[in-house]
């Protein structure tokens, strides 16, 4: 059969490359079309984050990754967001990772995922809240920025 090993007794399978003409200039062989699957995952929210901030991203761009990007968010004993109550304005710390969580409030803290649509969704009215407190690339949405981002999800689920 073509493209198996006919090797008797063995259970591994061989697969033969699929054959492409010689036209154009182009050489016969696997890879020469891109696969429909998987398509291009979108950027990390560490990524986003990075880009957003050095300006290498526009506000929407990144709302569209943050939406659907997990955002892990420590946790006391009672449910719902922590607060810090110590700024100009309360915000919540948020971590575009696992590791920057721990940076910021220990090994053995507590902690809970939720998408950036949840957080948007869910987010106490008048509190805004910080990215990567302890990263590299900080992010701050303050209450007015928060009010933004809900607008901006709304004009893109409903018109």
């Amino acid at each position: 059969m073509y493209g198996y090993d006919q090797t008797a007794g063995q259970q591994q399978q061989q697969y033969a490359p699929p054959q492409q003409p010689m036209s154009g200039g182009m050489s016969g062989g696997y890879g020469q079309q891109p696969p429909l699957y998987p398509e291009p995952s979108p950027p990390s929210l560490a990524d986003a984050v990075r880009a957003f901030t050095t300006g290498q991203m526009s506000a929407e761009d990144f709302q569209q990754i943050f939406a659907t990007s997990k955002v892990y968010c420590p946790r006391g004993d009672n449910p719902g967001f922590l607060a810090l109550h110590n700024t100009q304005q309360p915000v919540i710390p948020m971590f575009t990772g696992l590791k920057e969580l721990r940076r910021y409030a220990g090994k053995e803290s507590k902690y809970f995922v939720i998408t950036g649509a949840e957080v948007i969704d869910l987010l106490p009215t008048g509190y805004g809240f910080v990215l990567d407190m302890e990263g590299e690339h900080r992010m701050v949405f303050d209450a007015k920025a928060v009010e933004q981002m809900v607008d901006f999800a709304m004009r893109r689920m409903y018109g």
